[in-house]
């Protein structure tokens, strides 16, 4: 007898797009700059180099232009080639991207297990849009066969091309068309295969001579195809999916085409040797895991049993009720509203992931820096969430996404932090911040292996006081401060902190070792070249504020949270609404005669502008501006300041390229908080600079900057005879009237007119066409 699973999924089906890249160009690229500061002397004496494999890519037989290859930034490809081939047979994971808006569909995975036991499992994820819903039944049997017409999407990895081709060749099987490979390339001098491009047998069109035989017209041009691509953790990945094609189905001749026989004949080869029925699951976003070994249980069902409470969600009926519930009404209000649901191979819910629309176009423009709140999970509240947090353009935190984790393994987070980046078009983030959690750098490190994993040092702080055994006295206080925000160049910091470490006898303290160990992520002095957006100021004393702080506490229940969470989430937004226009009708009374202050009074949000403003009236406490050194057109200047508390008169070094009229600053206030500081500014004038080059102002803080809180258009290029993609272009373009339309009365008026004209002409031409 065979069990069988159940598995729910809902999926967007929309074609892949993209977010707008607009605070891409506000993000700091100062990596690589060369440093003012030398490499670190550790009394512990534990260095290590890190270096980052360039990747190489290759070409071939076909014209392929730099963005049809992932956007590869050379357009001469070599080692482009035919494979119709595959072999192994390895373990399906399934990576889910939904894309933003429409075809909304709900389908229903069931498949043959003889292992598990008879339960139904239900995996269900979602985002709604506005078009009808339409429900699939599709089966996967495993018992020396297999049927498999998932689509593909973007973010989808594979173990190996083979499974990838598989995976598309049994997709194409199942809807009636044959595949081929378009084009695959190499690593340079290597045949290593580093993408592929499959597409449908139809795609292109034969040559003058190819047509002139006597074969059968069967190229149309059409354009379904997916992009693979071997990732740096040496999987495959779904980079990009087009499944409209522009001919008709013939399942009976797909079934005849050459890469759906060799299909069938390495199947037939394998149930031929292999007897056992193969049991073949779809994962989402699960790698696998090395089981761990427990001691202590008088019971191996008791263990088992008290392991999967562990893994699971504590939820009870009426939980799992609100959150349906909620999934539900914010389907309804929101466009783009996405969640999804991790289950155990029993049933029981382990994560859960939502994002809005709102958070999701807000990536666009303020995902440079992103933090994850894990205080709730952390001191071990209720309600286990997790937060994605940002800032927007007046130095407010927004969020980017929310979760509900059941546990803090490398699982969970792998799961979690792989559904985000999904929602955001597989843009990771510049800058991410967290607590120091070992499974958080492990699995950042795999899927954001280019973003700078930071820690939060008021976290750091707050943590080495309570855990680290140090009597909590104000002499340690003060000095560690002064180790920890005082120094400004590396070996400054190395010599304070072996001394802090030998006066309070210290050396031996573990907490605080793996701490040093780590110092390149949470010691200012080593996190210069780090944008951080104004995240944290980097300032003493200064604490973490959880995002949902005064709103969820120790014992605040499921059902509490979510009762309350729209109203934080309205609060914030009129909060955000208010501020502009204050911004925009706010005329900042000038405190200096510098040009830098009324030049920013004219750009900036008032917020942001009134801490820059306070840069402008420190430079009266800057003086003595000296030349130290000078190579080519870098000029290193040495400035004196008086700070503000007692007398203490501090020497900072600025560097100017006269040439670029770049400015950069040891304190490094720019990437810290993302505007130039007293010390820059007084070199800029120095040189007789009256206005702020335009690099260093950056458009996540303009008040004048129009910010769209909808999905993303994408490109324009609308094949207008393809009646989905009129209809999703249409969509999108009427969101941002709506969006523009509900900001007042006033433009209400204006955006509900132009519909019913619209409306009005477009029955015109209907009208038209009838007689």
């Amino acid at each position: 007898m065979v069990d069988r699973q159940l598995i729910v999924i809902r999926v967007n089906k929309s074609n892949k797009t993209t977010l707008p890249n607009s605070a891409g160009a506000d993000r700091c690229s100062s990596d690589h700059r060369r440093p003012l500061f030398e490499n670190p002397r550790s009394p512990y004496s534990n260095n290590s180099d890190k270096s980052e494999e360039l990747l190489e890519d290759d070409g071939g037989d076909h014209e392929i232009n730099n963005e049809q290859v992932f956007g590869l930034e050379t357009a001469s490809l070599f080692g482009i080639e035919g494979d119709d081939d595959m072999e192994n047979d390895s373990e399906l994971v399934l990576d889910i991207e939904t894309d933003d808006h429409e075809n909304d569909s709900e389908q229903i995975l069931e498949f043959e297990n003889n292992d598990l036991d008879d339960k139904d499992q239900m995996l269900e994820f979602g985002s709604k849009g506005h078009d009808s819903t339409t429900i699939q039944l599709l089966e996967i049997e495993t018992n020396n066969q297999e049927k498999h017409n998932l689509p593909p999407v973007v973010g989808m990895e594979f173990d190996s091309y083979e499974d990838a081709y598989k995976f598309y060749n049994l997709y194409a099987i199942a809807v009636g068309f044959a595949i081929r490979v378009k084009s695959s390339w190499t690593k340079r001098n290597s045949k290593e295969k580093r993408g592929a491009v499959l597409c449908c047998n139809c795609e292109g069109f034969k040559t003058l001579k190819e047509a002139s035989s006597r074969r059968k017209e069967t190229r149309t041009g059409c354009l379904a195809m997916i992009r693979l691509k071997l990732t740096d953790s040496n999987r495959w990945r779904v980079d990009e999916v087009k499944l409209d094609h522009n001919h008709s189905f013939d399942p009976e001749r797909a079934q005849t085409a050459k890469s759906h026989k060799k299909t069938e004949s390495r199947l037939k080869r394998k149930s031929e040797t292999n007897a056992d029925v193969e049991v073949r699951t779809i994962k989402l976003y699960r790698t696998p895991v090395v089981d761990n070994v427990y001691y202590g249980s008088s019971s191996e069902r008791d263990l088992d049993n008290d392991l999967a409470k562990n893994k699971r969600l504590n939820l009870n009926k009426e939980d799992v009720q609100v959150i349906n519930n909620y999934f539900c009404r914010a389907q309804l209000i929101s466009p783009n509203f996405f969640y999804i649901m991790d289950f155990t191979d029993d049933g029981f819910v382990r994560n859960v992931f939502w994002i809005d629309s709102r958070a999701r176009a807000s990536y666009g423009h303020f995902g440079d820096v992103v933090a994850l709140d894990t205080t709730c999970v952390k001191n071990g509240y209720k309600v286990p969430l997790v937060v994605f947090v940002g800032v927007n353009h007046h130095g407010q935190t927004i969020s980017l996404g929310y979760g509900l984790v059941a546990d803090e393994s490398q699982e969970t987070y792998n799961w979690l932090l792989r559904a985000w980046l999904t929602c955001m078009a597989g843009r990771p983030p510049q800058t991410l911040i967290t607590d120091q959690c070992t499974a958080l750098q492990s699995v950042i490190s795999e899927i954001f292996p280019r973003a700078h994993h930071r820690f939060c040092l008021p976290l750091v702080i707050e943590s080495i006081f309570q855990n680290s055994g140090i009597l909590d006295s104000e002499v340690f206080r003060t000095v560690f401060n002064n180790v920890i925000y005082e120094t400004i160049k590396v070996d400054e910091f190395e010599l304070a902190w072996d001394e802090m470490i030998q006066r309070f006898e210290i050396r031996d303290n573990d907490y605080l070792h793996r701490l040093y160990e780590d110092r390149e992520r949470w010691v200012p002095v080593y996190l210069k070249d780090t944008f951080f957006a104004g995240m944290f100021s980097f300032q003493p004393d200064e604490s973490m504020v959880p995002f949902f702080h005064g709103y969820v506490h120790q014992q605040t229940s499921l059902k509490e949270f979510f009762e309350m969470h729209d109203l934080v989430f309205q609060n914030k937004i009129q909060k955000e609404a208010f501020d502009d226009i204050e911004s925009k009708e706010s005329n900042p009374k000038p405190r200096t005669m510098c040009t830098f202050e009324s030049q920013l009074s004219k750009l900036y949000t008032k917020e942001i502008f009134s801490l820059f403003q306070y840069e402008v009236e420190m430079m009266s406490h800057c003086f003595h501006i000296s030349q130290t050194n000078t190579t080519g057109s870098i000029v290193t200047y040495t400035i004196s300041e008086q700070e503000t508390k007692g007398n203490i008169i501090r020497s900072l070094e600025v560097m100017y390229d006269k040439i670029g009229t770049e400015v950069r600053c040891i304190c490094s206030c720019y990437n810290f908080r993302g505007y130039l500081c007293r010390h820059a500014l007084c070199v800029l004038n120095h040189n007789g600079i009256d206005e702020i080059p335009s690099q260093y102002i950056l458009s996540r803080w303009r008040k004048d900057f129009k910010r769209m809180y909808v999905p993303d258009l994408g490109s324009n290029n609308v094949d207008v005879t393809n009646p989905v993609q009129r209809f999703e272009h249409l969509h999108k373009r009427a969101l941002q009237v709506v969006e523009e339309g509900m900001t007042s009365l006033e433009h209400y008026t204006v955006a509900w007119q132009a519909f019913k004209e619209s409306l009005n002409k477009v029955r015109l031409v209907a009208d038209k066409n009838v007689e």
